[in-house]
C-alpha cells in the first residue's frame, strides 16, 4: 500500500512541474546557445588559421590538419544528431506549432514526448552509441594529457547515474521537454568545447618538434680533412642552432657520453663503424631521439723509406708487396701492374711475378667516394736471382762446402744449392750437373745431384777430390755456375 502511494505521489509531482523550474531550463538553454555560438566562432578561427599555416608549410602541417578535419567531421555529426533529437522531441510535444530550431517550446512541461521519441522509436540507444563513439575519439586525442582525458570521459559518460537507472532512463523517462532539450544543448556545447581543445592541441603539434634556440654557430663539416692532389674537397657549411639552457643526452653504441665527447684509444686496424642517438626534450616535454651513424679508419703509423738503388724484383719467385695509402682503408687499395702478373693475398698484400726482363711498373689506386683515384706508381728493375752457394748435404742434414770427408759420407751426400741460413730471398734451386776431378783418374761429368759412386770407389784416403763446374738452375730458369769445392778424403 505504501509503495502504491509513493508511485501516485511521484506521478502527481511529475505532473505539476513548476513554471519557475521550466523558466530556469529555458534560461540555461539560451545561455548554452550563446556559449555554442562563441565556441563556433573560435573554432572557425582555429580552422582558418590552420588552413593558412598549411598553405605556407604543407609538409609540416598537413598531417595535423587532416586529423583536425577528422575531428571536425565527427563533432559535426554528433552535434547535428543532437539537434535533430531536440527538434523531433519538440515536434511530438508541440505538433504543428513546433519551432524548427527547438528554441521556443509551447509544451515544455510535456513528460511523454521525450520518452516516445527516445524509447518507442529506439533513438535513445542510437544517441548513446554516438556519444560513446565520440567519447572514445576524444579520449584517444587526449591520450598524452591524462587530466583532459579524465575530464571529457566524465563529460561524455553514459554510465548509470543513480538509483540503478540507465543513462537513457535518467535522460528521457518522465522528463519535461524543456529539461531534455536543455540537457541535449549542454551536450552540444560540450562537443564544441572538446572540438576546440582538440584542434588547438593539434595545431600546437605543428611546431611541437621545433626547438627554441638562443645560440647560433657557423660550422664547416668536411667529408674528409685529408684530400689528395686531384681529388675534390667537399664540405657542408651550416648554421647550427642550439639551446644552451638544455643539455641533450648523448649515446654511442648504447653507452652514455659525457658532454657529447666521443673518444677512445684506437686498436683494430682498418675501417670501423659506430652508431648512437641524441635525446632531447621537445617543447611539449616529450623526449625526442635523433639517430646517427658514422665511420672511421685506423692505420698503423708509417713512413715511406726506399733505397732507389735496390728497387728490384726477381724473376721466378713470389715478390711480396705490402702497399698502403694513408687515409684509405687497405680493402679500398688496388693496383695495376705492367710487366708482371700479380695476385692479391689480402687487403694491402700482393704477390708480383715478373714476366719480362726489363722492368715492372706498379700503379696504386684508392677508392674514395666510390671512385678509383690514382695514388701514384713505382718502377722496379727485373733481375735474375742472385747466385746461390753450392753445398754437400749430408745424411744427417749437415751442409758443408768441402773439407775432410770419408768416401762413405760422400756416397750418402747430395749436391744442393741455396742461400744458406741467412737467406734474404726464398728460392729453390736444382743442381743440373758438375764435374768430379782427382789427380791420376779420368774426369767424371755428372748429371744431377748425386756423386758418381763408381768414381768414389776408386778414391783412397788422403787424396783431394775437386768438384767443379757446378751448374744450378733456379725458379727463373736461369743456369748459374757456382764454381768449385775441394774435399780431402778421410
Amino acid at each position: 500500500m505504501i509503495g502504491m502511494m509513493y508511485l501516485v505521489l511521484t506521478a502527481m509531482l511529475a505532473l505539476n512541474v513548476s513554471s519557475d523550474i521550466l523558466n530556469g531550463f529555458t534560461l540555461v538553454d539560451n545561455s548554452l546557445h550563446t556559449t555554442i555560438e562563441s565556441s563556433q566562432k573560435r573554432n572557425d578561427a582555429l580552422y582558418a588559421d590552420f588552413e593558412d599555416l598549411n598553405k605556407k608549410n604543407p609538409t609540416k602541417t598537413q598531417e595535423w590538419l587532416n586529423k583536425a578535419n577528422a575531428i571536425k567531421t565527427e563533432s559535426q555529426e554528433l552535434f547535428q544528431y543532437l539537434e535533430k533529437f531536440k527538434v523531433e522531441v519538440v515536434k511530438i510535444a508541440d505538433k504543428d506549432k513546433a519551432d524548427p530550431k527547438a528554441r521556443v517550446i509551447t509544451g515544455r512541461d510535456n513528460l511523454d514526448a521525450a520518452g516516445i521519441y527516445a524509447f518507442e522509436k529506439g533513438n535513445a540507444k542510437i544517441l548513446k552509441s554516438k556519444i560513446d563513439k565520440y567519447s572514445s575519439i576524444v579520449s584517444k586525442a587526449f591520450a598524452n594529457n591524462p587530466a583532459k582525458k579524465e575530464l571529457y570521459e566524465k563529460v561524455f559518460s553514459t554510465k548509470k547515474i543513480a538509483f540503478d537507472k540507465t543513462w537513457e532512463s535518467s535522460m528521457f523517462e518522465m522528463m519535461p521537454v524543456s529539461a531534455v532539450v536543455t540537457m541535449l544543448t549542454k551536450y552540444q556545447s560540450d562537443v564544441k568545447s572538446a572540438e576546440a581543445e582538440i584542434v588547438q592541441y593539434l595545431k600546437s603539434q605543428t611546431d611541437a618538434s621545433d626547438f627554441r634556440v638562443n645560440k647560433i654557430e657557423a660550422l664547416v663539416i668536411p667529408n674528409s680533412k685529408l684530400v689528395f692532389r686531384g681529388e675534390k674537397y667537399s664540405a657542408k657549411i651550416v648554421l647550427a642552432a642550439v639551446d644552451s639552457t638544455v643539455t641533450p643526452d648523448y649515446y654511442v653504441n648504447g653507452s652514455r657520453l659525457s658532454k657529447g665527447l666521443y673518444e677512445f684509444v684506437a686498436g683494430k686496424i682498418g675501417a670501423s663503424k659506430y652508431a648512437g642517438e641524441i635525446r632531447l626534450p621537445g617543447n611539449d616535454g616529450n623526449i625526442r631521439s635523433y639517430r646517427f651513424e658514422s665511420d672511421y679508419m685506423v692505420s698503423e703509423p708509417s713512413a715511406t723509406i726506399s733505397n732507389e738503388d735496390l728497387n728490384v724484383v726477381y724473376r721466378g719467385i713470389e715478390n711480396k708487396f705490402s702497399i698502403s695509402v694513408p687515409g684509405i682503408a687497405p680493402e679500398n687499395v688496388t693496383i695495376n701492374v705492367t710487366g708482371a702478373n700479380y695476385l692479391r693475398r689480402s687487403p694491402g698484400k700482393f704477390i708480383i711475378n715478373p714476366t719480362s726482363d726489363n722492368e715492372v711498373k706498379v700503379s696504386v689506386f684508392g677508392k674514395i667516394d666510390n671512385k678509383q683515384m690514382s695514388m701514384g706508381s713505382g718502377v722496379f728493375r727485373v733481375k735474375h736471382l742472385p747466385k746461390p752457394t753450392a753445398y754437400l748435404l749430408g745424411q744427417n742434414g749437415s751442409q758443408t762446402q768441402g773439407g775432410l770427408m770419408s768416401v762413405a759420407e760422400l756416397r750418402a751426400a747430395t749436391m744442393i744449392a741455396s742461400y744458406g741460413k741467412d737467406e734474404l730471398v726464398k728460392a729453390n734451386f736444382r743442381i743440373v750437373s758438375f764435374t768430379m776431378i782427382v789427380d791420376g783418374l779420368p774426369t767424371s761429368n755428372v748429371s744431377g745431384s748425386k756423386l758418381d759412386g763408381n768414381f768414389l770407389s776408386k778414391l783412397t784416403k788422403g787424396r783431394n777430390l775437386i768438384i767443379s763446374n757446378i751448374i744450378a738452375v733456379g725458379p727463373d730458369g736461369y743456369n748459374q755456375n757456382l764454381g768449385a769445392m775441394i774435399i780431402r778424403l778421410a
